[in-house]
Protein backbone atom coordinates (compact mmCIF):
# COMPACT_ATOMS: atom_id res chain seq x y z
CA UNK A 1 0.00 0.00 0.00
CA UNK A 2 1.43 3.31 -1.02
CA UNK A 3 0.70 6.68 0.49
CA UNK A 4 0.73 9.78 -1.66
CA UNK A 5 1.94 12.95 -0.07
CA UNK A 6 0.00 16.00 -1.16
CA UNK A 7 1.93 19.22 -1.44
CA UNK A 8 -0.12 22.37 -1.10
CA UNK A 9 0.95 24.99 -3.62
CA UNK A 10 2.05 28.19 -1.95
CA UNK A 11 -0.02 31.20 -2.91
CA UNK A 12 2.28 34.00 -3.91
CA UNK A 13 1.80 37.62 -2.89
CA UNK A 14 2.47 40.77 -4.89
CA UNK A 15 2.27 44.45 -3.98
CA UNK A 16 1.57 46.76 -6.92
CA UNK A 17 1.55 50.55 -6.61
CA UNK A 18 -0.33 52.88 -8.94
CA UNK A 19 -2.81 50.09 -9.59
CA UNK A 20 -6.09 51.93 -10.01
CA UNK A 21 -5.70 52.35 -13.79
CA UNK A 22 -3.45 51.88 -16.80
CA UNK A 23 -0.33 49.75 -16.53
CA UNK A 24 -0.61 49.17 -12.78
CA UNK A 25 -4.18 47.96 -13.10
CA UNK A 26 -3.20 45.56 -15.89
CA UNK A 27 -0.26 44.22 -13.85
CA UNK A 28 -2.46 43.63 -10.80
CA UNK A 29 -5.04 41.81 -12.90
CA UNK A 30 -2.35 39.65 -14.51
CA UNK A 31 -1.09 38.46 -11.13
CA UNK A 32 -4.63 37.94 -9.93
CA UNK A 33 -5.46 35.80 -12.98
CA UNK A 34 -2.52 33.56 -12.06
CA UNK A 35 -3.85 32.98 -8.56
CA UNK A 36 -1.59 35.43 -6.74
CA UNK A 37 -2.79 37.42 -3.78
CA UNK A 38 -2.48 41.03 -4.90
CA UNK A 39 -2.23 44.01 -2.56
CA UNK A 40 -2.61 47.31 -4.38
CA UNK A 41 -1.81 50.90 -3.50
CA UNK A 42 -2.85 54.03 -5.39
CA UNK A 43 -4.13 57.53 -4.85
CA UNK A 44 -7.62 56.60 -6.03
CA UNK A 45 -10.02 53.67 -5.69
CA UNK A 46 -10.15 50.68 -8.01
CA UNK A 47 -12.65 51.13 -10.89
CA UNK A 48 -16.07 49.83 -9.92
CA UNK A 49 -16.27 47.32 -12.78
CA UNK A 50 -13.07 45.57 -11.71
CA UNK A 51 -13.46 42.32 -9.70
CA UNK A 52 -10.85 43.63 -7.26
CA UNK A 53 -13.15 46.56 -6.37
CA UNK A 54 -14.97 44.21 -3.99
CA UNK A 55 -11.76 43.23 -2.20
CA UNK A 56 -11.68 46.19 0.15
CA UNK A 57 -9.08 44.65 2.46
CA UNK A 58 -6.40 44.44 -0.22
CA UNK A 59 -6.51 47.94 -1.75
CA UNK A 60 -5.16 50.99 0.04
CA UNK A 61 -5.50 54.61 -1.02
CA UNK A 62 -2.34 56.59 -0.39
CA UNK A 63 -0.47 59.48 -1.94
CA UNK A 64 3.09 58.17 -2.19
CA UNK A 65 4.45 61.70 -2.52
CA UNK A 66 3.94 61.92 1.26
CA UNK A 67 6.97 59.93 2.39
CA UNK A 68 5.95 60.19 6.04
CA UNK A 69 3.10 57.77 5.34
CA UNK A 70 5.18 55.05 3.68
CA UNK A 71 6.68 53.67 6.88
CA UNK A 72 3.21 53.53 8.41
CA UNK A 73 1.91 51.71 5.33
CA UNK A 74 4.73 49.15 5.47
CA UNK A 75 3.94 48.47 9.12
CA UNK A 76 0.25 48.12 8.24
CA UNK A 77 0.81 45.74 5.32
CA UNK A 78 3.52 43.58 6.85
CA UNK A 79 1.07 41.50 8.98
CA UNK A 80 -0.91 40.74 5.81
CA UNK A 81 2.00 38.88 4.23
CA UNK A 82 1.64 35.15 4.73
CA UNK A 83 4.70 33.59 6.42
CA UNK A 84 6.33 37.03 6.17
CA UNK A 85 6.91 36.52 2.45
CA UNK A 86 6.55 38.99 -0.40
CA UNK A 87 7.18 37.43 -3.80
CA UNK A 88 6.91 40.56 -5.95
CA UNK A 89 7.00 44.31 -5.44
CA UNK A 90 6.04 46.35 -8.50
CA UNK A 91 6.88 50.02 -8.11
CA UNK A 92 4.61 51.41 -10.79
CA UNK A 93 3.18 54.60 -9.25
CA UNK A 94 4.39 57.73 -10.99
CA UNK A 95 3.35 61.30 -11.66
CA UNK A 96 4.08 63.52 -14.67
CA UNK A 97 2.50 66.96 -14.31
CA UNK A 98 1.97 69.11 -17.38
CA UNK A 99 2.05 72.85 -17.90
CA UNK A 100 -0.79 75.04 -19.23
CA UNK A 101 -2.60 73.38 -22.10
CA UNK A 102 -0.70 70.15 -21.55
CA UNK A 103 2.65 71.77 -22.29
CA UNK A 104 5.97 70.24 -21.30
CA UNK A 105 7.40 71.51 -18.00
CA UNK A 106 11.12 72.18 -18.20
CA UNK A 107 14.07 72.47 -15.86
CA UNK A 108 14.08 76.28 -15.79
CA UNK A 109 10.48 77.05 -14.95
CA UNK A 110 9.23 74.12 -12.88
CA UNK A 111 8.92 75.14 -9.22
CA UNK A 112 10.91 73.21 -6.64
CA UNK A 113 7.79 71.95 -4.87
CA UNK A 114 6.79 70.15 -8.07
CA UNK A 115 10.29 68.68 -8.42
CA UNK A 116 10.20 67.44 -4.83
CA UNK A 117 6.73 65.90 -5.12
CA UNK A 118 7.68 64.16 -8.36
CA UNK A 119 10.91 62.75 -6.96
CA UNK A 120 9.07 61.61 -3.83
CA UNK A 121 6.62 59.55 -5.89
CA UNK A 122 8.83 58.45 -8.77
CA UNK A 123 12.11 57.81 -6.94
CA UNK A 124 12.01 57.93 -3.15
CA UNK A 125 8.80 55.92 -2.75
CA UNK A 126 10.21 52.90 -4.67
CA UNK A 127 13.37 53.14 -2.56
CA UNK A 128 11.44 53.36 0.71
CA UNK A 129 9.06 50.52 -0.18
CA UNK A 130 11.85 48.21 -1.31
CA UNK A 131 13.84 48.90 1.84
CA UNK A 132 10.72 48.49 3.97
CA UNK A 133 9.90 45.05 2.55
CA UNK A 134 13.49 43.87 2.01
CA UNK A 135 13.30 41.06 4.56
CA UNK A 136 9.94 39.80 3.31
CA UNK A 137 11.27 39.81 -0.25
CA UNK A 138 14.33 37.90 0.89
CA UNK A 139 12.19 35.34 2.72
CA UNK A 140 10.40 34.60 -0.56
CA UNK A 141 13.44 34.89 -2.83
CA UNK A 142 11.32 37.53 -4.48
CA UNK A 143 11.64 40.14 -7.19
CA UNK A 144 11.28 43.90 -7.52
CA UNK A 145 10.27 45.58 -10.77
CA UNK A 146 10.60 49.35 -11.11
CA UNK A 147 8.63 51.12 -13.83
CA UNK A 148 10.96 53.55 -15.56
CA UNK A 149 10.34 55.27 -18.90
CA UNK A 150 11.71 55.97 -22.34
CA UNK A 151 11.88 59.59 -21.08
CA UNK A 152 14.66 58.51 -18.73
CA UNK A 153 17.23 58.28 -21.51
CA UNK A 154 16.05 60.69 -24.24
CA UNK A 155 14.33 64.06 -24.31
CA UNK A 156 10.63 63.39 -24.74
CA UNK A 157 8.22 65.95 -26.22
CA UNK A 158 5.61 65.49 -23.48
CA UNK A 159 7.38 64.24 -20.36
CA UNK A 160 8.96 67.10 -18.43
CA UNK A 161 12.44 67.49 -17.01
CA UNK A 162 11.57 66.48 -13.46
CA UNK A 163 9.73 63.35 -14.59
CA UNK A 164 12.46 62.35 -17.03
CA UNK A 165 15.31 62.84 -14.59
CA UNK A 166 13.43 61.03 -11.80
CA UNK A 167 12.98 58.02 -14.07
CA UNK A 168 16.65 58.10 -15.07
CA UNK A 169 17.53 58.16 -11.37
CA UNK A 170 15.23 55.18 -10.77
CA UNK A 171 16.98 53.23 -13.53
CA UNK A 172 20.32 53.86 -11.84
CA UNK A 173 18.86 52.97 -8.45
CA UNK A 174 17.62 49.68 -9.93
CA UNK A 175 21.20 48.63 -10.68
CA UNK A 176 22.36 49.66 -7.21
CA UNK A 177 19.54 47.78 -5.49
CA UNK A 178 20.19 44.72 -7.64
CA UNK A 179 23.76 44.70 -6.41
CA UNK A 180 22.82 45.36 -2.79
CA UNK A 181 20.03 42.78 -2.65
CA UNK A 182 21.64 39.94 -4.59
CA UNK A 183 23.12 38.46 -1.39
CA UNK A 184 19.56 38.40 -0.05
CA UNK A 185 18.40 36.34 -3.08
CA UNK A 186 16.24 39.23 -4.30
CA UNK A 187 16.30 40.22 -7.95
CA UNK A 188 15.69 43.85 -8.95
CA UNK A 189 14.92 44.90 -12.52
CA UNK A 190 13.31 47.78 -14.36
CA UNK A 191 11.28 48.16 -17.50
CA UNK A 192 11.12 51.30 -19.62
CA UNK A 193 7.81 51.63 -21.48
CA UNK A 194 7.47 53.88 -24.47
CA UNK A 195 4.09 54.98 -25.82
CA UNK A 196 1.48 52.72 -24.20
CA UNK A 197 -2.23 52.89 -24.99
CA UNK A 198 -3.79 54.24 -21.80
CA UNK A 199 -6.42 56.83 -20.94
CA UNK A 200 -3.80 59.52 -20.32
CA UNK A 201 -2.12 59.69 -23.74
CA UNK A 202 -0.98 63.17 -24.67
CA UNK A 203 -2.16 64.94 -27.84
CA UNK A 204 0.42 64.41 -30.55
CA UNK A 205 1.18 60.81 -29.64
CA UNK A 206 -0.02 59.66 -33.06
CA UNK A 207 2.78 61.69 -34.66
CA UNK A 208 5.35 59.88 -32.48
CA UNK A 209 3.86 56.54 -33.53
CA UNK A 210 4.11 57.48 -37.22
CA UNK A 211 7.63 58.91 -37.11
CA UNK A 212 9.56 57.34 -34.22
CA UNK A 213 8.22 53.84 -33.57
CA UNK A 214 9.35 51.19 -36.08
CA UNK A 215 6.42 48.90 -35.23
CA UNK A 216 4.03 51.80 -36.01
CA UNK A 217 1.64 51.19 -33.15
CA UNK A 218 1.10 51.84 -29.48
CA UNK A 219 1.99 49.22 -26.92
CA UNK A 220 -0.74 47.74 -24.76
CA UNK A 221 -0.96 47.51 -21.01
CA UNK A 222 -1.30 43.73 -21.39
CA UNK A 223 2.09 43.58 -23.11
CA UNK A 224 3.67 45.52 -20.25
CA UNK A 225 1.97 43.24 -17.72
CA UNK A 226 3.40 40.23 -19.57
CA UNK A 227 6.93 41.57 -19.15
CA UNK A 228 6.44 42.45 -15.47
CA UNK A 229 5.05 39.00 -14.70
CA UNK A 230 7.94 37.36 -16.55
CA UNK A 231 10.52 39.29 -14.52
CA UNK A 232 8.80 38.20 -11.31
CA UNK A 233 8.74 34.55 -12.32
CA UNK A 234 11.27 31.74 -12.11
CA UNK A 235 11.72 32.04 -15.87
CA UNK A 236 13.74 35.19 -15.13
CA UNK A 237 15.74 33.67 -12.29
CA UNK A 238 19.10 34.75 -13.76
CA UNK A 239 18.08 38.31 -14.65
CA UNK A 240 18.83 41.14 -12.25
CA UNK A 241 19.97 44.73 -12.60
CA UNK A 242 18.46 45.02 -16.09
CA UNK A 243 16.39 47.81 -17.59
CA UNK A 244 14.32 46.35 -20.41
CA UNK A 245 12.75 48.68 -22.99
CA UNK A 246 9.22 47.93 -24.16
CA UNK A 247 8.69 50.61 -26.76
CA UNK A 248 8.17 49.10 -30.20
CA UNK A 249 11.71 50.05 -31.19
CA UNK A 250 11.38 53.72 -30.24
CA UNK A 251 14.76 53.59 -28.51
CA UNK A 252 16.70 52.63 -31.66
Amino acid sequence: MTHKTEHKTEQKTAIVTGASRGIGHAVAERFRSLGWRVITVSRGPIPGGCPRSQEHNTHFCMDLSDLSQIGQMVDMLRPMLGESKLHALVNNAGVSPKGPGGSRVNSLTTDMQTWQAMYNTNFFAPLALTRGFAQELSNARGAVVNLCSIAGYRVHPFAGSAYASSKAALASLTREMANDMAPMNVRVNAIAPGEIDTAILSPGTSHIVDTQIPLRRLGTTAEVADLVEFLCSERASYITGAEIPIDGGQRI
